[in-house]
Parts: structure tokens; sequence; C-alpha cells
């Protein structure tokens, strides 16, 4: 018996040093071994969300991204290493890719007489490496979006425009429009946009009795340099809403200076941003009410992507 015990102990240590010379060999190899999320050195993962029929006849077809780098955003701009085919479609794509999982951040549409044509989105390490590709297409039901009907308790798509006043419009990818104003390299702008909730919600319902917030993210989507974004003074920074005896008070972070909320069913969120280089820039603009039980981005919906381009100069 203490022989065959021998024997164990002494294939476990064999196994446990193989282990080990193993560990070191590949960590030498490739730091990203065994790591949850990696600082660099992953491709940008492109993403089909789904499709939806328009009432015109034309197809959208719904793309996001995931980058499972840890150290950042990554950027691929439109030519050979980010590009669409049909090759006509491309350039509306973002070019910036934050890290973590971004859901719906652009469509594609084409016309009903395309009906039936394969959108392929494509991208390419910058570093080198094979070309990840997706197709949009919409030959699976399964795969059909239905934003745009109302969700159980009423949540729809908010309504997003430009400036303080600007046309509203739901989608996710609403409307594209020209930043108007002088905007330098290096001095702080304040971009503004307006939104509505046009949920139809059981106002009996204590869920609903007072107005839900509605959640407003500007990023950058396209540029030549990095976008630096401040704090509007006319938004307030946000504390922790848990007491220090709530188990939750130590988990919760602040968002960051480019998120805010707008605390009624309609209203006007400001963001002072600093552009590094000068250029054509476009900055994304997500409107959402994820503080409805029935609207998260896991099951696509709801919120309303605008893109604002704006003219850099030295």
């Amino acid at each position: 018996m203490r022989t065959f015990k021998t024997m164990i102990m002494a294939s476990l240590l064999s196994l446990s040093a193989m282990v080990t010379i193993n560990v070191n060999a590949q960590s030498a190899d490739n730091a990203r071994f065994l790591s949850l999320v990696p600082p660099g050195g992953l491709p940008v993962i492109p993403v089909f969300e789904g499709w939806t029929a328009n009432a015109d006849g034309s197809t959208s077809f719904s793309f996001g991204f995931i980058n499972r780098n840890s150290e950042g955003a990554i950027d691929l701009p439109v030519g050979a290493l980010n590009f669409i085919e049909p090759a006509k479609y491309s350039g509306l794509q973002p070019t910036h890719f934050p890290s973590g999982r971004s859901t719906g951040a652009f469509t594609v549409t084409i016309p009903a007489e395309e009906k039936g044509t394969d959108v392929w989105w494509n991208l390419k390490p910058a570093d080198g490496g094979d070309v990840l590709k997706v197709p949009g297409r919409a030959t699976s039901g399964a795969y059909e979006l239905d934003f745009v009907r109302p969700r159980p308790q009423g949540a729809l798509q908010p309504l997003a425009g430009f400036g303080t006043n600007g046309e509203l419009k739901a989608g996710l990818q609403a409307q594209i429009g020209e930043h108007n104003g002088l905007v330098k390299a290096g001095e702080p702008v304040v971009l503004v946009i307006n939104a509505t909730d046009p949920s139809d919600r059981d106002t009996t319902d204590p869920r609903f009795e007072k107005a839900l917030p509605m959640g407003v993210t500007f990023s950058m989507y396209q540029g030549p340099g990095d976008v630096i974004f401040a704090r509007h003074e006319s938004t307030m920074a946000p504390t922790n809403p848990y007491k220090e005896t709530n188990r939750r008070f130590r988990f919760w972070s602040a968002p960051g200076d480019n998120a805010m909320t707008i605390d009624d069913t309609s209203g006007v969120a400001r963001v002072v941003a600093t552009f590094t280089e000068p250029g054509e820039y476009m900055i994304r603009t997500m409107v959402d009410n994820f503080r409805a039980p029935d609207s998260q981005q896991g099951d696509q919906c709801c919120w309303t992507n605008i893109i604002q381009k704006v003219t850099v100069t030295p």
C-alpha cells in the first residue's frame, strides 16, 4: 500500500511539474494565457445583431462589435482594415472601438429592390492577421428585430435630434447631421442633443408614477485623433445612490463624463468635447430608456443612435 501511495504521489508531482513548465512556456509565448480580460493583441469581432423590415420595403441590418482587449479603444480606419461589401454601403461604420461589447452600433439599410442581398462587414487587425467578417442577411425570422413595436410595458425607442429643438427621430441609426459652428483642435466645444421618450406606460402602475430617466451617452465614432469628454456645467455629477451599510455601495462606480440622464419624458443633454487633432470626426449619441423593466440592450430594445459630423480645424 505504501509503495502504491508513493507511486501516486510521484505521478502527481511529475504532472504538477509538467503543468508548471507548460504554463511558464505558454506564458512566455503569450501574455494572455489564462487572462479573462487580456490587455491587448486580440482582434475586434464584428457582430450581426439582426434585421428589421421597414415600412417602405427596405431592410435594415443591425451590427455591433466586441473588443475583448482591456487596454482601451482600438481604431480601424475605413479601408483595407474596415470595409463593408457591397462597397457602396461602406463608409458610415464605426472606426473607433471601445473595450467591451457594443450592441446595435449602426445599421446598413438596403432598398426593396435589393431584398435578399447579403451585406458583409469586414474587420482586420491593424498588426496583421485574418479578416473577421459577418454577413447581414434577412433570411431567418429568428433574427428579425421587433423593437419597432411596443414592449410588454409600453417601452419604445426614444426620439432624438440635434441641438435644443432639432427634428426628432427614432432608430439604430436614426439620422446623421452636421455640427454647426467653428471647432478648433484643442479647444472645448459644447455638443447638444434633445430627446423624447414616446413610451406608452400605465401610470397606475407604481413603477411608472414618475417619468423614467433617459440615458444619454456621447462617444467617438470616427475621427483621426482622440475626443476628450467633460461634464457640462448644467449636468450634475452623479453620487453613489446607496448607503455605506448597503453591500452594493462599494460596487457602484460613477459613469463617465460622457454619460448623463434626462430626468423627464423629454429634455436636452449637453457635453463638452475637446478634439485633439484637426480633421473630420463623427460623434455617436445613444439615447436609451434602460430604466424601464422591459427595455435593455440584451433584448435589442430600446435605444436610438444619432451621429453628428464635426469638422475640426487646426
